[in-house]
């Protein structure tokens, strides 16, 4: 090509700054395993502290689970889902061919499906689903419900769980399945759960994932023992109980040692019941 010519385009010659967007998700070093994402939030942590203290009650429980909750989704979003690149004209294009934008976004044919576990996940699934509706195609969008309860045996201790009813709208061939539970604890409940949709529901879902605002060593030693497959992401991990060799140590470094539960299989330092604490019913 001569010396000061250019080439001819077709038309505008858009940017691929945005076409691979790069996305980590800060997190705390942990021994818990690949699938294990102990979050390094401070915005999160600063809200998380809030919702457990003793003197926050309603209205501000809600508001601060919902607020926790959609910037916990938006990181598992960012982070798990599938991304395509689109070329989409802004309000710019009037004045010029220039005006559009091109680079990733979260692929909109992406399909998920979020299961309420009642009572403490109403408000976190609702939250979720309502943020997926507004990057999806809602039409390939589902929210799921399943009542469940935890059993208690001898001196109060969690032996299980059980289930009283669900509503389950469909398959879940090729979905993200998300289980957003505040409260990972024993793993009784969440591990019914992902064992009823594997077993009774039909599809392969492409991922499952577990969203939560606390878990301790005890639900994660059994959760990636039960289901290895299941993606875990967490605001804060809890081991308050944990001998004073543990204290400072890695994340799981000890992790036999290690101890979030009382004898009552509440978390601590935890942040209460909250499937009480955000129903306003402490039975």
């Amino acid at each position: 090509m001569p010396r000061g010519r250019r080439e001819a385009h077709s038309g505008p010659v858009r940017d691929h700054l945005y076409d691979d967007v790069p996305f980590r998700v800060p997190e705390l070093e942990h021994r818990y395993g690949g699938n294990v994402h102990l979050l390094a939030d401070p915005f999160l942590l600063d809200l998380l502290a809030k919702l457990g203290a003793k003197e926050t009650v309603q209205p501000a429980v809600n508001r601060l689970v919902v607020d926790i909750y959609r910037g916990l989704a938006r990181l598992v979003l960012s982070a798990e889902f599938p991304r395509k690149v689109v070329e989409r004209p802004t309000r710019m294009i009037d004045r010029t061919p220039e005006g559009v934008f091109r680079g990733q976004i979260i692929d909109p044919d992406t399909r998920a499906v979020t299961v309420n576990i009642a009572r403490a996940g109403a408000v976190p699934s609702h939250t979720v689903y309502d943020l997926l509706n507004t990057v999806l195609d809602p039409a390939r969008v589902r929210q799921d419900h399943v009542v469940m309860s935890r059993m208690l045996g001898e001196g109060d201790h969690v032996v299980g769980a059980g289930i009283g009813g669900m509503k389950i709208g469909g398959d879940v061939e090729g979905a993200f399945l998300l289980f957003p539970d505040p409260m990972g604890a024993t793993a009784a409940s969440l591990s019914l759960a992902v064992g009823t949709y594997k077993q009774k529901v039909p599809g392969t879902p492409r991922r499952i994932l577990a969203i939560h605002l606390i878990v301790t060593p005890e639900y994660l030693r059994r959760m990636t023992r039960e289901h290895p497959e299941v993606v875990i992401y967490a605001v804060r991990l809890d081991r308050g109980l944990s001998p004073p060799e543990v204290q400072g140590t890695v994340a799981g470094t000890l992790w036999d040692l290690e101890r979030g539960l009382d004898d009552h299989d509440y978390i601590v330092p935890g942040a209460g019941g909250l499937g009480e604490v955000i129903n306003n019913a402490f039975v």
